[in-house]
């Protein structure tokens, strides 16, 4: 197993983070504790050493699955992380009293990594009117938390901003190869480097979008190059490469993405630059895949129908680049409101005299409801 050392806290930990979000389930959706326990089994006796949880994953049942599982190894023999489910919190109080509750979830006395769970900018700015950084920095003081850090959702701005303004022991940021130029973006990752801020990487293989890859053969890229080698392993593997990044977190539901995650890090190799450049082609190719070329700018907004014309054309372009039915399916009919979708436009064309990209805007809103019902079905 590939370990890297975070110079800040004088530890080292296990490349590949095992991301206990996405456990197999069962029929009803609960969480196949047999088959979770046998897969973090085999991560941790083949060196695996940081385990990532949270309140919500699950329903708030994955913390009590994981707790169970690494209650039979040695504490010191793993980092377990967690997070506090910021938008839950009404009062500093609440600290203490959810921590507690995770406590007992887990079964353990403390808690390795602790995570404010996916800041932005509101959030943050939530937390410092709230108190809650000095809630936190109680528990720790107490001697339950051993480092705290941030997950983040938004753009390089809000990142840059929290970032600089609290002596984090660590951060964890959404990075591959699509994402490059969104959220924390590269910036984001030399930014931390530079200020000594230890990353941990989260969606490494984008929510599986990059495991596999769209049916018309962009992978044979991969293939040629490393025939053995799976499409997602390429994915693990850019996100491994920077210096700062010292976790890449692969929330894992079978045994076999273990095994082949295992692979990549027991023998791990940094891409070559030809590799890279292989990568950037594959990238390329998805790109071009895009429907329209919508920016999410938002000069179309408010619309005089109340449909969100940005948010449609975003799931229909991700759709088009990733064929991820499922991701699709769920953002097309758990993320957006009736009132919001397609199907209510009224064709009167202000949407178009004001749009930068010239878009066909009524013809694609007309495609992309009758593409993402048919989808959904």
């Amino acid at each position: 197993m590939e370990y890297r050392r975070m110079e800040k806290l004088g530890i080292d930990t296990s490349l590949l983070g095992f991301g206990c979000m996405r456990f197999p389930t069962n029929a009803d959706g609960s969480i196949n504790e047999e088959e979770a326990l046998a897969m973090i089994d085999r991560a941790y006796q083949a060196g695996v050493t940081y385990f990532d949880t949270a309140y919500p994953y699950h329903g708030g049942k994955s913390e009590g699955v994981t707790g169970k599982a690494l209650s039979r190894y040695s504490r010191d023999s793993y980092y377990l992380a967690t997070k506090l489910p910021v938008w839950m919190v009404e009062t500093a109080s609440d600290v203490e009293r959810i921590f507690g509750e995770q406590l007992d979830r887990l079964q353990k006395e403390y808690v390795d990594f602790y995570l404010l769970h996916a800041l932005g900018r509101e959030r943050w700015k939530y937390v410092k009117e709230h108190g809650l950084m000095e809630a936190c920095e109680k528990l720790r003081a107490d001697g339950k938390i051993k480092y705290l850090g941030f997950s983040f959702h938004d753009n390089y701005e809000a990142f840059e901003e929290i970032l600089t303004s609290y002596q984090w022991d660590f951060c964890q940021i959404q990075l591959n190869y699509m994402d490059r130029d969104t959220q924390a973006t590269l910036k984001g990752v030399a930014l931390a480097e530079k200020l000594g801020i230890p990353m941990v990487v989260m969606e490494p293989v984008k929510g599986g979008s990059l495991a596999k890859l769209p049916s018309d053969g962009i992978d044979e890229l991969f293939k040629k190059t490393r025939p053995e080698a799976s499409t997602s392993s390429w994915a693990l593997r850019y996100a491994a490469g920077f210096d700062n990044v010292k976790v890449v977190l692969s929330g894992m539901s079978t045994m076999e993405q273990v095994e082949d995650n295992l692979s990549t890090f027991s023998d791990y190799e940094p891409l070559s630059d030809a590799e890279r450049d292989i990568i950037d082609r594959v990238a390329d190719l998805l790109r071009a895949r895009v429907q329209n070329g919508c920016t999410g700018c938002r000069y179309c907004m408010p619309c005089p129908a109340g449909v969100d014309i940005p948010r449609c054309f975003s799931i229909w372009n991700q759709y088009h680049i990733y064929e991820n039915v499922n991701e699709a399916r769920w953002n097309w009919t758990k993320t957006m409101d009736a009132a919001q979708k397609a199907s209510n436009c009224i064709k009167c064309g202000k949407c178009e005299q004001v749009c930068p990209q010239h878009i066909a805007i009524r013809e694609d809103l007309a495609r992309l409801q009758a593409e993402l019902d048919a989808v959904t079905q």
